[in-house]
């Protein structure tokens, strides 16, 4: 395969993939543009409050959506009809039965977040009253995940996109109806991703549908094999590595959303508006994540060390070329984009003072992205998760040594969390091609 072939699979991944991960970051700008329009600077902390909570709350199940791309695939390398069917049967089991706990879990778990995120007063109100409705739309996030990550793995990427923009633009309109024109507040802001979400779930079902693949993952369900102890270890392996990888992901962020709380409303606001566009820009890079994980996943199951050697270094380079781009743009207009979700002077003045760290981060965490790929479509999940604990390590420690140089200090410990998880990633990256690739 040639190095232009190579290319040319990847973008087939990846640029469909990134068109649906910037619809998706749309739910949170939508969302924040539109509480924004009140000038109500605790209301729309809430919203970045809340929003975090459930980031929190459920990104730590994204696994759901990785295990399954890799896992679906390795199958396709390995060209076995059975393992799409059985793998979309036993993550759809796992997903039900994480949601069923969440629900249990739901009187206590919204009290217990928002003590963890530091919110008090009107601010926690506000924020309660959104979680308090959001929290509904999680079993079906967690169906989704699912659903995602197998038409991803079998590069069925286009009807993501489609979905997610029908999705999204339901999601846009409610957004404008409940809270502009209804005036909901900050609990039409959540009705709005309750609905979307439920339509995406409708959505996406009806594809594996029509695709004849809920079919066959219900006769798989029935089937032996599907429970045999050595695939459902491997899934169990591999589900943990990454349920603490984004367990440890996770926690960095719900550190930086406290830190933005106990520095005031003003703060909070500001970086919930910045963090929201830097989401953009990570969603949009993923594309190139989506894209390694298939293609090393296939590389991986056929035992092509060369493929997938050249299945990196695309995606390596075309990543960090986007990513050098990401940044050009918001270096130019980064803080007049930030300056138009709000209406309240102070807010505005906030997000210019700290638009210089939007420029940075897509540069600095596009590499990590792209080996996030790599690792997770080779089943290097334990080797991601020790890459992850020690840049978590020196993220804790910049927080208290930076802590001087106040809300800057923040966003310079969270810039240096992604770049060091880069590091460690790349110098692991040849051993562990060594070793995977040996018999070849």
């Amino acid at each position: 395969m040639t190095r232009s072939d190579t290319a040319r699979q990847l973008w087939s991944i990846a640029l469909p993939a990134m068109l649906t991960n910037v619809a998706t970051a749309l739910f949170g700008l939508a969302d924040m543009w539109a509480i924004g329009r009140l000038g109500d600077a605790p209301a729309q902390g809430a919203v970045e409050l809340g929003a975090k909570f459930m980031l929190g709350l459920l990104n730590v199940f994204n696994f759901l959506r990785t295990s399954t791309v890799a896992l679906t695939a390795q199958g396709s390398g390995r060209s076995d009809g059975w393992v799409q069917p059985q793998t979309l049967a036993r993550a759809m089991t796992v997903a039900m039965g994480i949601a069923a706990l969440l629900l249990l879990a739901m009187p206590w778990a919204i009290s217990i977040g928002l003590d963890l995120l530091g919110a008090t007063g009107p601010l926690r109100d506000d924020a309660q009253a959104y979680v308090a409705f959001r929290y509904w739309a999680g079993p079906l996030w967690l169906a989704n995940c699912v659903l995602v990550g197998w038409l991803i793995g079998q590069r069925k990427v286009r009807y993501v996109l489609y979905i997610e923009i029908a999705a999204n633009l339901v999601h846009i309109a409610l957004d404008l109806l409940l809270v502009l024109v209804a005036h909901w507040g900050v609990a039409g802001v959540a009705a709005a991703t309750v609905s979307s979400e439920a339509l995406k779930f409708a959505l996406l079902a009806a594809v594996v549908v029509r695709e004849g693949a809920a079919r066959e993952a219900l006769t798989a369900i029935g089937r032996r094999s599907t429970w045999a102890r050595a695939d459902l270890m491997q899934l169990f392996a591999l589900n943990r590595d990454l349920f603490a990888r984004t367990l440890l992901l996770t926690a960095a962020l719900l550190i930086f959303a406290r830190s933005g709380a106990q520095a005031g409303p003003v703060t909070l606001a500001a970086n919930g508006i910045l963090f929201q566009l830097f989401m953009l820009a990570t969603l949009l890079l993923d594309g190139f994540e989506s894209a390694a994980q298939v293609l090393c996943g296939e590389a991986l199951g056929a035992g092509a060390r060369s493929r997938f050697t050249a299945a990196v270094r695309a995606a390596l380079f075309w990543g960090g070329l986007t990513g050098l781009a990401v940044s050009c743009l918001y270096a130019l207009g980064g803080a007049w984009l930030a300056a138009a979700f709000s209406t309240d002077p102070q807010v505005i003045a906030a997000t210019r003072d700290y638009a210089v760290w939007l420029a940075l981060l897509p540069l600095l965490g596009v590499v990590s992205f792209v080996l996030d790929g790599v690792f997770v479509g080779a089943g290097w999940t334990r080797a991601m998760l020790g890459t992850m604990a020690a840049a978590m390590a020196l993220y804790l420690a910049l927080l208290v040594g930076l802590r001087p140089l106040g809300n800057h200090g923040l966003w310079a410990a969270f810039a240096v969390l992604f770049a060091a998880r880069a590091v460690g990633q790349g110098l692991v990256l040849p051993r562990l091609s060594r070793r995977s690739f040996s018999a070849s």
